[in-house]
This record gives structure tokens, sequence and C-alpha cells, in this order.
């Protein structure tokens, strides 16, 4: 259970959850440099530069990473691992958003939008209409950001600045969303940061409000060992000591409520036909499995994806 998260808590790109942004779009500017990348954003480094944290922009600094591997090299692989799955995740939701336009859908709905560039780097159709949620100063930095350095959406976009725990929905709606119209949804790096009733609650909400053929993508985590994480807290904390480095204690931010619904079930429950797809087994697909000592041998996440019928 979260250490530091309240009913009522809100956050900048520098604080907070909001700052797991910057850690998710270091991570993407660090796969983009990559020969052998498996996405590319060319606007993620420069989101990470402007964000003012400092934590992690370590991430794209390979004389850090060699450095690392000397101090703790079962640290160092974890990085590895942890970066190989921010771009697995980034490829499985870019490929979900392919699947989704090929099927004829032209309204898109980002949750928590956080740093996603995706507004502005796919190759959306003609017609096309992107609605972002997020707090309020997430969405101004990231508009500012992109503006200054004259990058602009490449679809119709919406900035919906509300809170998830507030009346999105309507907001949502004054805003321009059409209910009547097939919604491609995505909840990526969302979930953990809710408690089990406030994730139910969100897909009772996304359902309402879905279309016949809508789809819906969502990265759901598992609960792992307290033990386990407390160990690997401890290493992390000795690290950033003696690099000079604070990241954000993303455990003290999440909720690991064993009663959380299993969205794939939860789904195919509710009107919607469900997959699921364990995120191992999708990094050993594309050929970025880390073996990791240490493990309790589950899996990260599961991307999860529904049809509405």
């Amino acid at each position: 259970m979260s250490t530091l998260r309240t009913d009522t808590d809100s956050w900048d790109i520098a604080s907070s959850v909001g700052a797991t942004a910057v850690m998710v779009a270091a991570a993407r500017a660090a796969e983009t440099d990559r020969p052998d990348a498996l996405i590319r954003d060319p606007f993620a480094k420069i989101l990470v530069a402007d964000a003012g944290t400092g934590a992690w922009e370590y991430l794209l600094d390979e004389a850090f990473a060699a450095k690392l591997a000397e101090a703790d090299a079962e640290i160092a692989a974890l990085f590895q691992h942890m970066g190989n799955y921010q771009a697995v995740r980034t490829h499985f939701f870019d490929d979900y958003f392919a699947r989704a336009i090929d099927a004829g859908i032209r309204q898109v709905v980002i949750l928590a939008a956080g740093l996603d560039s995706r507004a502005f780097r796919l190759p959306w159709p003609a017609g096309t209409t992107v609605f972002e949620i997020d707090q309020p100063k997430v969405l101004e930095y990231k508009a500012a950001t992109l503006a200054r350095h004259g990058v602009a959406p490449a679809a119709q976009r919406y900035e919906i600045p509300v809170d998830l725990r507030q009346d999105w929905p309507a907001a949502l709606r004054n805003a321009g969303f059409d209910p009547q119209q097939p919604t491609a949804w995505l909840a990526e790096g969302l979930l953990m940061y809710l408690p089990a009733d406030a994730q139910d609650r969100l897909f009772n909400q996304i359902s309402e409000l879905s279309a016949t053929g809508s789809r819906v993508a969502a990265e759901t985590m598992g609960v792992h060992s307290a033990e386990r994480r407390e160990r690997m807290k401890s290493r992390f904390d000795k690290l950033a000591a003696q690099f000079g480095v604070q990241p954000v204690d993303i455990t003290a931010l999440t909720y690991d409520d064993p009663e959380r619904a299993d969205v794939a079930v939860w789904l195919a429950a509710h009107g919607w036909r469900s997959d699921a797809v364990d995120s191992q087994d999708e990094m050993r697909r594309l050929g970025r499995f880390v073996e990791i000592a240490d493990s309790d041998g589950q899996s990260f996440s599961t991307f999860v994806t529904g049809e509405r019928l």
C-alpha cells in the first residue's frame, strides 16, 4: 500500500507520480538512441531535459551505466531490464493503436497521459482526434515544452486537465468526446497508482462511454513480495547515496492491493472481448528479456487489450 498518496494529492512534472513520467520518457529517449530501437520517440529527450528533475537523466548517460555495473552488477542488470521493459511496453501499445486505426477507429483517449508523445509522433490518419487526460500542470508542461521546440501534434489534440478521481467523463464530453463513436482507450502506467476500487470505477466509466467496437488497452501490475521490494529499495538507496542522485521511490506511490481485479477477467465479465499478454513473454518475443537475480519469478505486469461487444 502506498505511504505517500492521499485521496486529494496532486503533482506537477517534478514531483510524486508526475516525476515517474520523466523516468518513462528518459527510457524512451534512451531506446530511441539505440541502433536496434524498437520504438522512435524524437521528443522524449526534449521533455526530459526541460523537466528539471535531474534524477532520470542518468538513464541517458552511458558512463553512468558503466559505473553502475562496477558498483552493483545485479542492479545494473535490473536497470537494463527496466529500460527494455519500457521499450517493449511502448512498442506493444503503439501496435495496439496501429491496429485500432486499421479497424477504422478515429477517436482516442489517453488516460493519465503524462509525457506520452503519441499524439505528436504516431502517423495518425486525417480526422483522428486524441484526448489526453492528466493533472493540469503535467499537461501544461508538455504542451509548452513541445511548442517551444516547434513540435505540433499529428492529430487533432485536446487536453483534459482533470484528476481521474474527479468527474473526468463530464470533462471529456465537454471537450467534444462522442460516446456514440468507437474509441481506442489507453491506460498505460496508470493502474498501479490507483486503489482497487478506483480501478473498478475507472473501467466502469470507460465501459459506459464506449460504443460497440471500441477498444481498450491497459498495463496491469502484479502483486509482488514485500520482502523483495524492501531489499531492492535498500540497494537503490545505497546506490543513490553513492552516486548523488535522488530517484523517486515508486513503491511509495503505488497501491499493491491483493484485492485488485484481474483486468482481463473484469473486462470479459462486463461486455468486452479481452486478451492478456505476459510482459516477460513479450520481452522474450522481442529479444529484450534480461534475467534478474533476486527475482520472485513473476512478471512485472500484464498487457491487456479488449474490444467492446
